[in-house]
């Protein structure tokens, strides 16, 4: 894990976790917890860090949660014993540890997406505590290809080849892409392994929005280098995850935040009803020359 100037603040992650009177702090844990028994081997200051978010939730979250944290711990061969410890003080009864949840990632996804610039950065610097190895990076093509397509400001093509690169949803892509404050772009772009410079290149000429801020694209640069490949992946992970629960549950609603954002890329003149046309209409797919947005 990069070293950091200055540590990201327990206190203000903590309190992002439950604010707005919705208390997420036992998802925050419990989901925490689960990706950092899935990597093999810590580091020091990754175990440090572990413990201090640990600690720091534990007091704060219910007993089923507490057992749940227990389970996941008492089964990985490196848990931190402070950890342990603290969970047999407090008596978590029998371990029981049922699976993270869909909705565990769509809380954790939800609350990415709505915090602040500052909020976002300790969210990710977090995840990085417990992501796995790094993946492959994209295919160089792909780069590319992404890179042309904001050289030529092309934001509903950056986000179809987006969504294609990270085997995300549509509107998800398109969120990403038309996000105002621009971190969600720094994650997918680091998830894909693109180089600084590119990534760069991409914010300067993708979204005028971001790139009329000078202040903005220093904060976004600097942020792309201090997150790491692999808790990048992590978040695209838990955003894909959310994703698919919401498509389940709603697709309607994704169908309408897919064509609300090829509506804001490529907006079309309505044509003007025709009351003297009672017959069966043919259906606008089969229409000479209608443009395919799919």
């Amino acid at each position: 894990m990069a070293k950091l100037a200055a540590p990201p603040s327990l206190d203000s992650l903590v309190d992002l976790a439950c604010r707005d009177g919705v208390d997420i702090r036992p998802t925050l844990l419990r989901v925490l917890t689960d990706l950092y028994v899935e990597k093999p081997a810590h580091t020091t200051e990754e175990e440090i860090q572990y413990v201090e978010l640990a600690l720091g939730l534990l007091d704060k979250v219910d007993a089923a949660t507490r057992a749940a944290v227990m389970a996941r711990l008492s089964a990985y061969p490196r848990a931190p014993r402070a950890v342990l410890r603290h969970l047999e003080n407090r008596g978590t009864g029998a371990p029981v540890a049922p699976p993270r949840t869909a909705s565990d990632d769509k809380a954790l996804a939800d609350l990415f997406f709505e915090a602040s610039a500052s909020e976002r950065r300790l969210i990710l610097i977090n995840l990085d505590v417990v992501a796995a190895p790094a993946p492959a990076p994209a295919p160089e093509e792909t780069l590319r290809a992404l890179e042309a397509a904001a050289l030529a400001h092309r934001p509903a093509e950056f986000a179809r080849l987006l969504a294609r690169a990270l085997g995300l949803r549509d509107a998800l892509a398109a969120r990403i892409v038309h996000d105002e404050q621009g971190e969600p772009l720094a994650v997918a772009a680091k998830a894909l392994g693109m180089p600084s410079a590119g990534f760069q290149r991409v914010l300067l000429t993708l979204d005028p929005a971001i790139a009329r801020s000078v202040t903005r694209v220093h904060a976004l640069a600097a942020l792309y280098e201090e997150i790491t490949p692999a808790a990048a992946a992590h978040m695209v992970g838990i955003w894909r995850r959310a994703a698919e629960r919401r498509s389940v549950h709603a697709p309607h609603l994704w169908d309408d935040a897919t064509r609300s954002a090829r509506s804001f890329a490529h907006p079309a003149p309505r044509p003007a009803p025709r009351k003297e046309d009672a017959s069966p209409r043919t259906p606008w797919r089969a229409r000479p020359g209608a443009i395919h947005t799919d």
